[in-house]
């Protein structure tokens, strides 16, 4: 029997439950996938909270990385013993689990060189920093970002790739212990939002021009300053609500304020087509491979401390990624 974690009514980390499962043999299209570790992100919560409504009782997570121990019928692409890793939306449901039964579309087969624990600790967060910085804006040498949450799974990646872009990274913190983690991983300057005022830093730090793009992976309770923050026909990336949604507000601010440009992006939308997917996947696995980027794994937990594992996702209390190791 598989072991999984699941939830029958949205709420807190103590929703989450763990319940032995029967898996059962893979249909057409379809793999018996044995995990080898799980990612943790901080989408597992908006489903565990109600923010994506989902049909319950559900499964919870959305990426992780094993070894194929079946094939269905009509599945050519992968055989048993590939390793692979994969990430989605609605359609991998269940990452919490030690094995499962997947549809063969969301697989990626893992380049050697990517450890399974590192893909499972990356394949969500680097696709998303693939289209942040590949796909989002004509990014030069030169350009600037403001990126939230620096200290984070994407904002690590994101700072990383930045520099290899040749842009300038202001990354913003909650803590002066983040703000070292931020630095060593490629941000310029760092401001600690919990005492500095961001905006005003920003200008400070752009002699008063502001950042081409922020990446504002927060929300609610960044957003104001990230729109302050932006030059003249800047852009916004709202690319998360950790602190909750963005409250309504008139477009016309957007021109008030500099002719500004808005987007709210779902990386569904960007691996959507199989052959932009393997394209963004081969460039963040090549870095990676190549050591001009580094996945940092700063916790670990087993399946069973999922709970805890939200508690201090939600609490940030975490830098880097995170994984469940099966």
């Amino acid at each position: 029997m598989a072991k999984a974690i699941k939830f029958d009514h949205i709420g807190g980390p103590e929703v989450l439950y763990s319940e032995e499962v029967e898996v059962g043999q893979p249909g057409p299209g379809q793999v018996r996938l044995r995990h080898v570790a799980v990612g943790l992100n901080y989408a597992d919560t908006y489903f565990r909270n109600g923010t994506y409504p989902i049909p319950l009782p559900n499964g919870i997570g959305v990426e992780a990385a094993g070894i194929v121990e079946e094939v269905g019928q009509g599945v050519t692409q992968l055989v048993v013993g590939d390793r692979v890793t994969y990430t989605g939306f609605t359609n991998t449901l269940g990452a919490y689990s030690t094995e499962r039964l997947i549809d063969v579309a969301p697989l990626i087969k893992l380049p050697v060189g990517i450890p399974l624990d590192t893909a499972a600790a990356m394949t969500m967060r680097g696709l998303t920093s693939a289209y942040l910085l590949r796909r989002i804006y004509p990014f030069k040498s030169g350009d600037t970002i403001l990126l939230h949450a620096a200290a984070g799974g994407v904002g690590l990646i994101v700072s990383q790739w930045a520099k290899l872009l040749g842009l300038t990274v202001i990354g913003t913190t909650s803590t002066d212990a983040k703000a070292e983690v931020a630095k060593a991983h490629g941000c310029d300057h760092i401001i600690n939002y919990s005492h500095e005022d961001v905006a005003k830093r920003v200008r400070e730090i752009t002699d008063g021009v502001g950042v081409n793009v922020v990446f504002d992976s927060v929300g609610k309770s960044t957003f104001d300053a990230s729109i302050d923050s932006l030059k003249r026909r800047g852009l916004m990336v709202c690319v998360g609500t950790a602190s909750g949604p963005v409250p309504p507000f008139n477009p016309h601010m957007l021109a008030r304020k500099g002719s500004l440009f808005l987007t709210r992006p779902a990386l569904a939308d960007y691996i959507a087509d199989p052959a932009e997917k393997a394209e963004l996947a081969a460039e963040v696995f090549g870095h990676i491979a190549a050591g001009r980027i580094r996945i940092e794994i700063n916790q670990r937990y087993s399946l069973e401390d999922a709970m805890q594992a939200h508690r201090d996702l939600e609490a940030r209390k975490t830098t880097g990624s995170s994984i469940f190791v099966i």
